[in-house]
């Protein structure tokens, strides 16, 4: 579309190898001193419908997979992570907090750790989310009544650890990657299920050691707060101390 402006202006062809794009201008290198705006081919190329963008595709090399004999190489690579966390459950609302939360990490080798920090830690919250607070509700025709976050909640600052620890594995250069690095987006969302699981110990300890805790996803205080009564009414064992309100418990880690 530069081509052709020019084109009409100089009233001799321009070729693409030649184009200079340069502070809102462009211009033919071998005539310099003509020059269309850049905004001037943008409107141009909008009104005559021709897409300003290009798309490609990547082909990971050396994926393979037979699923009849259930073997191959489906991914490039994995990446693994563990998390260990520590909540407070109320035995009196089925209110949590979730006290401190530790995370490793496999990024392979990273080249932003700002960057794939944040991931992690996002990741993690956005299954806080998930897992925790944000629950489906329909009405008696089947809509949705919780279609957007202000009909269901989302986690903010206060539902983050106090404590949040995230650590990169050190030494795990991918090879045939960039850099020896991996993509770290939405994996750490699974990391997550070790709040769930840290409150489904708690949820435990207000009734007889070895019996199965059914918990809802998400745990909400509600559903935390059933499952406490239901633990109290089957318990055999003698009667917890209702003033023992904060109850701690510690989940085993979680690999993704």
């Amino acid at each position: 579309m530069a081509a052709r402006l020019l084109k009409a202006k100089n009233r001799r062809g321009a070729g693409g190898n030649q184009l200079i794009f340069a502070d809102g201008l462009v211009c033919d290198s071998r005539r310099p001193r003509t020059t269309v705006s850049f905004a001037e081919v943008v409107r141009k190329a909008y009104m005559e419908r021709i897409s300003l963008s290009a798309t490609g595709h990547y082909a990971t090399p050396g994926i393979h997979w037979d699923r009849v004999a259930g073997r191959g190489k489906p991914f490039h690579y994995f990446a693994c992570g563990a998390a260990v966390s520590e909540v407070e459950v109320d035995g009196f609302t089925g209110m949590t907090r979730v006290l401190r939360t530790d995370i490793l990490h496999d990024v392979g080798d990273s080249i932003n750790e700002a960057v794939n920090r944040g991931q992690v830690e996002g990741g993690f919250v956005q299954g806080l989310g998930w897992l925790t607070t944000e629950e489906l509700k329909w009405d008696e025709q089947g809509r949705l009544l919780t279609h957007s976050p202000d009909t269901y909640k989302i986690p903010a600052v206060g539902d983050m650890p106090q404590v949040f620890n995230v650590t990169l594995l050190k030494n795990a250069a991918q090879k045939g990657v960039v850099y020896g690095s991996k993509a770290v987006g939405e994996p750490p969302l699974m990391l997550a299920i070790s709040v769930r699981e840290a409150i489904r110990d708690a949820v435990a300890a207000f009734g007889p050691p070895g019996a199965e805790v059914p918990l809802a996803v998400p745990a909400t205080c509600e559903a935390i707060f059933m499952a406490i009564q239901k633990r109290r009414a089957s318990q055999r064992a003698p009667t917890p101390d209702p003033d023992r309100v904060g109850l701690e418990a510690r989940s085993v880690g979680v690999l993704e």
